[in-house]
């Protein structure tokens, strides 16, 4: 597993389509955060950084898509994925190795937004009057979206051959995920199962954790969302071996 994580990890790294992904989602995320008259906190008039973890979202499933598209569909098109079948890897070491090679390149894209952390402190009035629970929540909540996504991504990606048809599958997936069944739960026809409805999109759950608000159904929901998209991963790879 570890083999294949360093090969993934470095050929993310060494392509320029990982700079480029990563270069489209900073330059995004500073908009929104300094410049986009809506969300900018010097509008805002208190130091927050809600709008990156707010809008962030809808930027980070493109990432996450561009970052996926090929794990498995360039594999499959340039013949590599019968090759490593013939190396001493069982289908889940690929499988965990890639996932957590896309999951570290996510942080890494990420790192950089901390220096927002450091300008919005010292915006502060006083110096450091700052939501740091909050914005804690906020980065926990933005990894463990950030696994989700990687798992839907994967999946689409070991459906298809074409890496376009991969990006295109796993932004609209992820979305759909995402913000559909908030979309679907406003609709005014389910009366109390409206509740139960927005539950089974992340947002319900992202938020929470965004807020500060630590709770294991919460956690239960990403880990079992991402085990569930990556065992349908797995299953489709097995399935075609």
């Amino acid at each position: 597993m570890m083999t294949i994580f360093t090969k993934e990890f470095n050929d993310f790294l060494n392509s320029l389509i990982g700079y480029v992904a990563i270069s489209v989602f900073l330059t995004g995320v500073g908009l929104i955060m300094w410049l986009f008259p809506d969300t900018n906190v010097l509008d805002y008039g208190y130091a927050t950084l809600e709008p990156v973890f707010t809008v962030g979202p809808y930027l980070l499933l493109f990432l996450v898509a561009a970052i996926t598209m090929k794990s498995f569909a360039e594999e499959k098109r340039s013949g590599t994925l019968e090759l490593l079948y013939t190396l001493p890897f069982h289908t889940l070491d690929i499988l965990l190795g890639k996932y957590l090679a896309a999951l570290s390149l996510v942080m890494v894209a990420l790192v950089p937004t901390l220096l927002y952390y450091v300008s919005i402190y010292q915006l502060g009035n006083p110096t450091g009057n700052l939501d740091a629970s909050g914005i804690l929540g906020s980065y926990l909540g933005v990894l463990l979206l950030s696994s989700v996504f990687i798992a839907i991504g994967m999946f689409c990606s070991a459906l298809t051959e074409n890496q376009i048809v991969s990006f295109v599958l796993s932004a609209f997936l992820s979305f759909l995920i995402y913000q559909g069944f908030e979309a679907i739960a406003t609709i005014d026809v389910w009366g109390s199962w409206s509740y139960y409805l927005e539950q089974l999109g992340i947002m319900f759950h992202y938020e929470n954790i965004s807020r500060g608000v630590l709770d294991a159904k919460d956690f239960a929901y990403f880990i079992g969302t991402s085990f569930l998209f990556l065992l349908m991963t797995l299953l489709t790879l097995e399935s075609k071996r």
